[in-house]
This record gives C-alpha cells, structure tokens and sequence, in this order.
C-alpha cells in the first residue's frame, strides 16, 4: 500500500508540536510494517542547511493556483531517511518567510499552494497513492482539490483521509479572499462545505466535508468535538459526518524516548532496574536544579507549554498548597507571561522546593521524566496528548484530567483492586486537581510497594507507535476500492 503523508511540519525538518512527532514517527511505522510512504512538506527557509544539503533536485514546473490564473513555479527537492521518502515543495515566494506560520493572512495562501502544489507532484513524479493522508487545516484543502481539480488525473483515483491534531485552528478567512487564492468553484463555498458564515470561509471545514474519512488522536476527542464545548464551532458538522469520524490514540517514538538507552540520564534503567536507579535520577535533578537534595521527597514535574489549553490556571491556583515539607514541584516551559513570571515568583518564594526553569531545554526535559515521581498534565482539552506517554515509559506516574488522549491512556488508580496507571479528575476545577495530586501523595507515602507496582506497570505498557500504526492500515484498507 502507498500512503502520502501531506501537512504543513515535520521532525527533524521542521517542529513547533505534536503534529511534527506525528509526520515522522507514522510513516516510519507503516514502512516496517511493508506499506511505501512519502511525505511532502514545504521546504521552508528555516529547515537546517544540515538537511537540505543532502535534498536532491526531482524537477519543476509551474502551476496556475489562483481564480485569475495566476502561475506559480513548483520545485521538488527529495530526502529519503529510514525508508521514507520526503519532497519538499520549494517556492521562495512562499516559504522563504523563516518560521513556517507567520499570520493567517499570509498564510492562506501559502497553504492554498501547498495543499494543490502536493498533488501535482504526485502526477509529476508518477507516484500514485491508494491513499492521500492530510494532516490539520494546513492541508484542509487537498480533499477539495483531489476530487475536483484532479479528479480526472492519475492522483484522483487516491482516497482521502483528514486527522484533526488540534480543532481550534481551521484557516478561517474572508470568502472572497480564499476564492481567489484557492481558485475553487464558487459552488464549493456553501454552508456544507467552505462556508463558514456570511463573510468568512473555513479551509479546514471544507477539508472535513470532502475527506473519505475523519480521524482524531484519541477516541475520547472524538467524541468531545461534536459538543458544543469542545468543537470549536464545528459541532454541529462534525455530528453531520459521524458516521466516517473515528479517533486513533498516537504514539510515541520509544527509541527517542528510552531510559534503558537515553545518554542524558544520570543512570540508565529498565522495568526490572526502575526501583534502584530512579532515585539516582532524582538525586541528579535535584541537585542540577537547585532543589534540597533529599530522596524521600515527592517531586511533581510539569512540562508544558504554559498556556490557558494546558490548565496552567489550575495549577496556579493550588501551587502553594503543595509546598508541606515533603513535595517538591518542577516546571519547564515557556508561553504566556503571566504563567511565566508566576512560576518565577513560586521558585523565588520557595526557593529550594521550587524550580521554574522558563525556556525549553531538550536534555532537561528527559531528566525530569527520569527524576520525578509524578507528571502534572491537567489540560483544559487534549487532543491526544505525548508527555503522558513518555512519563509512562519512564516509570513516572501521570496524574492527568479525563479529557480526550489523557483519559483514553491513563487509567486512574484503584485503591480497592491496586490496578491503574495514574490519577486523574473530571471536572476542569483546582480543587479536583488538588484532590487528584493528594491521592497520589497518598499512596506514594503510605503505600510506596503499591506505587512502586505501579511504576512497573506503566513501564510495561505498550505506547509504541505499532499498535496506532496497525489501527490506520486497517483504515486505510477499508478505503480500497
């Protein structure tokens, strides 16, 4: 089976979230198990010289894109890497801005090129999928073009698929100016379709509409997105196309992210070694970060982008009722100001207990996976959600709340049966947060040979890209004409 992978990022070329983890870690998946894969990517002015000297040139053309039949050049550099075939789309018009998302005004039509330049490389190079895989709003417009533009072409016999990483971003725009940048039939913007109100289009929705089938990263979001609440305005026609939306868990790269092998560790360790070897990781994040050295001590690590999305509100709220004596808490992450200097000020006045390190720091992050005993990730929404899943594979136990990926991966602790691998709370509340945090103290100071099973558990758990890899062949294989 052939699969193209189209979306706007991609590790290592290019990341800004869980989208690039995604664009990588799946096609490497499907490959193993047998399928081609190819992903095409713009090839910004901000990709490393380190990849795009190893880029070979495949050809150009020029492509008309706009509603006056505008033509614009399309080059193709290619890379391939552990199997997979990545083509970079090169227009400098376009893509020579720096970072990949400048501003919605200028990057509608950037991505209006990419999603049409995509399939046309595809008949360019004669590599025809049986499946066009399309990934966020940036790409929202390659259903419309395959079953329109291309329909006649060798690329129109592909089936399409659409996964939602994150609803609240769609390409929302004024209709007149999307119609002239896209150069799409006036018949598709209609309220089914591209219409989003009297005045504005919707690139992602369009996208929905005209996708064989809609994915999510988790079940749980799924579902979530037809409310009110969680669907970002489209509800209402994401319950109109249930019937072909279904969410499937991520993964995440358990090479990347493997205490048995990971050099950034003070003291490499397995499921059978965890117990010995967590607490020289503890020792080693204290002391690199400032904190009284003492192993008895519960550290809870948050790492996160500190915005509204990922409860940093809650957390907030409750930070100076974790400070007893025994708790120690870790923050890592940049975002909104006001969490930033908050946390500054919680390390200042718990100085010792506390540590906000306000930056991204790759290497400390695979510490505090390794040194805490406890991952705060108490989102506001979450599409599917990855650092409870690297906790998991490091033995530190996740206390999440139940929203989309978090509550399809953590199951909370049963203090009658001793079964689950986390904690968690419902409702978006600090005071149910704070519950949540206390059970865990709970067992971890008075029931540490339950905690410690825990621990095992979650290292024993599968949160390979393998097992989701097989749930979208088998997708995939339901589209085959």
């Amino acid at each position: 089976m052939k699969i193209a992978f189209i979306g706007s990022e991609c590790y290592p070329f290019v990341k800004t979230g869980g989208l690039g983890d995604v664009m990588y870690a799946l096609p490497r998946a499907l490959v193993r198990e047998g399928c081609e894969a190819r992903v095409i990517l713009p090839l910004y002015n901000c990709i490393p010289d380190k990849f795009k000297e190893k880029m070979v040139y495949q050809g150009s053309f020029m492509m008309d894109l706009t509603s006056d039949g505008r033509t614009f050049y399309v080059g193709i550099m290619e890379s391939v890497m552990d199997g997979v075939t990545y083509d970079f789309i090169d227009n400098r018009e376009f893509f020579d801005w720096g970072n990949p998302y400048t501003g919605l005004w200028e990057d509608i039509p950037k991505y209006c090129f990419f999603s049409k330049a995509s399939l046309a490389i595809l008949n360019y190079l004669d590599w025809i999928p049986d499946i066009v895989h399309c990934h966020d709003w940036q790409a929202g417009l390659v259903p419309l073009y395959l079953r329109t533009k291309f329909d006649s072409t060798p690329v129109g016999r592909a089936r399409s698929i659409v996964t939602i990483h994150n609803l609240r971003f769609q390409g929302i725009c004024g209709i007149e100016h999307l119609k002239y940048w896209s150069g799409l039939s006036d018949m598709l913007f209609d309220y089914p379709v591209l219409k989003h109100n009297e005045n504005e289009a919707n690139m992602f929705k369009g996208g929905l509409a005209y996708a064989d089938r809609v994915t999510t990263v988790s079940s749980t979001y799924a579902r979530e997105i037809q409310t009110p609440d969680y669907g970002e305005g489209l509800d209402g026609h994401l319950r109109y196309h249930s019937g072909k939306l279904s969410g499937i868990v991520n993964g995440i790269d358990v090479e990347l992210w493997d205490s048995a092998a990971d050099k950034l560790l003070a003291a490499q360790y397995d499921r059978n070694s965890v117990l010995a070897c967590k607490p020289l990781n503890k020792n080693a994040l204290q002391k690199a970060l400032g904190l009284e050295p003492d192993g008895e001590k519960m550290i809870l690590g948050l790492i996160s982008r500190l915005t509204d999305q990922k409860g940093l509100d809650l957390v907030n709220d409750i930070l100076p009722h974790l400070i007893d004596g025994n708790t120690q808490v870790v923050v890592l992450g940049t975002g909104d100001p006001r969490y930033e200097n908050a946390f500054r000020y919680y390390e200042s006045k718990y100085k010792g207990t506390v540590c906000a390190y306000i930056s991204y720091n790759e290497g400390l992050a695979h510490q505090i996976y390794a040194g805490a005993d406890a991952l705060l990730v108490p989102s506001l929404f979450e599409p599917c959600g990855l650092t409870q899943l690297i906790a998991m594979r490091y033995g530190t136990i996740p206390i999440v709340r139940e929203t989309g990926g978090l509550k399809d991966t953590v199951e909370p602790y049963n203090w009658d049966e001793d079964t689950g691998n986390g904690f968690s709370f419902n409702w978006y509340d600090s005071g149910l947060l704070l519950g949540a945090i206390n059970q865990a103290k709970s067992l971890f100071f008075t029931e540490r040979a339950r905690w410690d099973k825990m621990v095992c558990r979650d290292m024993e758990k599968d949160v390979s890209w393998e097992r989701s890899a097989a749930q979208y062949l088998e997708l995939y294989r339901s589209l085959e004409r």
